[in-house]
């Protein structure tokens, strides 16, 4: 069913606005892992943590991941509504930017500690420091939840598999997720423990206040 000129007019608006903010936010993650490159390395696991530190290996699997994500922009097979488009819309705006945001939030918290990390190998830096403030004093990984709010939220806005891809990112982010907790356990022991028994890992405990870790 053919929408009305003012729904398409903000359908528009939410792409274009979502796909700048997705750029930018891009720019971020990837200027965080060119200075991540350059820092001291500190304790690493995973059989595959020698390449955490190869340009040629990010440069490989980010061409490779844009491109499954673009030959994945083909529209899913759904016909909406007008009502059904704005419900979607409006739900998606909510879940996306928000998503963004949170990846935003959860990248300036972490500041010179972040860095990308595979399911197979994580790296913290010399002299890395374990930060639960912001995003962090209220699960462990916002950054991640961010990814999957954004995914769901582009799976109402666009409509495309790219988004159901993304979305989907998320088991294995769960998996990366374990590694990095696996490194930052022996990094620091007990303050680790205190912190992981304190924070949720991946949805906020609503209504409760934590202690500091």
């Amino acid at each position: 069913m053919e929408a009305n000129p003012e729904l398409r007019a903000l359908e528009s608006l939410a792409n274009w606005t979502g796909g700048i903010a997705i750029l930018a936010t891009l720019g971020v993650i990837f200027y965080g892992l060119w200075c991540g490159l350059r820092r001291p390395v500190g304790r690493t696991t995973g059989r595959v943590s020698g390449l955490l530190r190869s340009t040629l290996f990010f440069g490989i699997v980010s061409a490779g991941y844009f491109g499954l994500c673009y030959l994945l922009w083909i529209p899913l097979p759904v016909m909406l509504s007008i009502s059904a488009r704005i419900l979607s819309l409006a739900v998606g705006t909510l879940l996306f930017f928000p998503g963004l945001g949170l990846i935003w939030w959860g990248r300036l918290a972490l500041g010179q500690q972040y860095f990308v990390s595979t399911s197979l190998g994580t790296q913290l830096f010399a002299g890395h420091c374990l930060v639960t403030s912001g995003p962090y004093a209220l699960v462990r990984h916002p950054m991640y939840l961010g990814i999957l709010l954004t995914g769901l939220g582009g799976i109402l806005i666009y409509r495309t598999w790219t988004m159901v891809f993304l979305a989907l990112n998320f088991l294995g982010l769960m998996m990366r997720a374990r590694r990095e907790e696996q490194a930052l356990a022996i990094e620091f022991g007990a303050q680790w423990q205190a912190y992981s028994r304190t924070v949720p890992g991946w949805f906020p405990r609503l209504g409760r206040k934590r202690g500091n870790a």
